[in-house]
């Protein structure tokens, strides 16, 4: 069958399609995601384990990505790989309304997790292409708003359902709604975008045959970032456990930092085509903020903890990416994005459970792990950004 590339217009309208199914699977996992914290609790699971559970879940998420990525690349199967990932992702959700232990309910998380890293380095070397017709910053911040439009309902959807005493069973089981329509978009989707490998025209800047050394420093920079950044399950437990916020109020407060990820991805996309990598930086020394807020404030600090948590998810699902697509050749972008994931996934595991146990031990130990781990990035990419600028200059010579 003939291919061709496809215009602007059409770019677009497939980076708007692929976000309404981010948008659809982000109500599935990140409404389970918001009290998965508080439900291991109710199942007699300590601080120790959230955080090893959701650490271990992250980089199960990214970690396998390597595998998926390189497979995608070698097979250039993106809708099977994608769609095989996303019914994982999608279904374990539900399932978690049965679970009656909290071995169980992790098992389940854990595979939820899987699901991700199987999909997701074909989702986002699909993106990867098309955003380079409507530029990368604003073509993935575009889609991680839509994403995060999903992760803001999803968590309100349950904590309608807390509201009116359907417990977390119940909220998990309403959850297979959306589950449901992200798969019949994807379907929708593959059959009117079979070849999303044609969507790039253009060729990236930096193109070599191989991975070039900025490429490795900005793995290590972005994993620094992911060590010490909380994941919410951890922060919802001691919500819960200090008393910060009421179970009905936990969800809400993630539905505000999916809120506000959403606004900072379009507006860091914008400035990022723009500014480039000091925008990045800036971000890494504002989101750094949460970790005292979140784990020492009471409920109002908490919240404004909670809205620089967003922002810094927004850059890591936006603008972070955007980056590592200059840095990749076309034909191994899949790969690429794969390796880092996996990067960034292990150092999100180690981070989260050794903040897992610091809890348990003093909270102080864990804001100092966190906010320090965060700053050490900053000299990274700045080094990252003059690299890139010199190669550009050779390029242009």
């Amino acid at each position: 069958m003939a291919t061709r590339d496809l215009n602007r217009a059409e770019a677009w309208r497939f980076i708007i399609l692929v976000g309404v199914v981010s948008l659809f699977s982000d109500m599935t996992y990140e409404g389970a995601r918001s009290i998965s914290g508080p439900f291991l609790g109710s199942l007699n699971a300590s601080a120790t384990v959230v955080g090893i559970v959701a650490g271990l879940g992250e980089f199960i998420g990214y970690a396998l990505r390597l595998v998926s990525g390189y497979l995608t690349d070698r097979l250039g199967k993106y809708w099977s790989i994608t769609f095989v990932g996303y019914a994982l992702n999608l279904f374990a959700v539900p399932l978690l309304a049965l679970a009656g232990s909290w071995e169980f309910a992790a098992f389940l998380i854990l595979m939820e997790r899987l699901g991700k890293a199987i999909r997701t380095p074909a989702r986002d070397a699909m993106l990867s292409h098309a955003t380079a017709e409507v530029g990368r910053g604003w073509g993935f911040g575009f889609h991680e708003a839509m994403d995060q439009i999903g992760a803001m309902l999803g968590p309100l959807i349950v904590a309608a359902v807390l509201y009116f005493n359907g417990g977390y069973r119940a909220g998990f089981a309403y959850l297979l709604i959306p589950a449901i329509l992200a798969v019949l978009v994807i379907i929708i989707a593959a059959r009117l975008y079979p070849h999303p490998q044609h969507l790039e025209v253009a060729t990236p800047k930096l193109e070599t045959k191989g991975l070039p050394h900025p490429y490795w420093l900005y793995v290590a920079a972005v994993g620094l970032i992911g060590a010490g950044y909380a994941d919410f399950p951890l922060i919802a437990y001691h919500f819960g456990k200090a008393s910060v916020a009421s179970p009905n109020w936990i969800p809400i407060f993630y539905a505000v930092a999916m809120g506000v990820d959403a606004i900072a991805a379009l507006i860091l996309g914008r400035l990022f085509d723009r500014l480039g990598m000091s925008v990045i930086m800036g971000v890494s020394i504002l989101s750094a903020l949460f970790a005292p807020l979140v784990f020492l404030g009471g409920f109002n600090l908490a919240l404004l903890g909670m809205v620089f948590w967003g922002i810094g998810m927004g850059a890591q699902e936006s603008i972070i990416k955007a980056a590592l697509a200059e840095m990749v050749p076309k034909d191994r972008r899949a790969t690429g994005y794969g390796i880092f994931n996996t990067g960034f996934g292990l150092f999100w595991f180690l981070g989260s459970a050794l903040m897992g146990i610091l809890y348990d031990i003093s909270i102080g130990y864990l804001i100092a792990f966190s906010v320090l781990a965060q700053l050490a990035a900053i000299p990274l990419f700045f080094r990252i950004s003059r690299e890139l600028a010199q190669a550009r200059n050779q390029q242009a010579a």
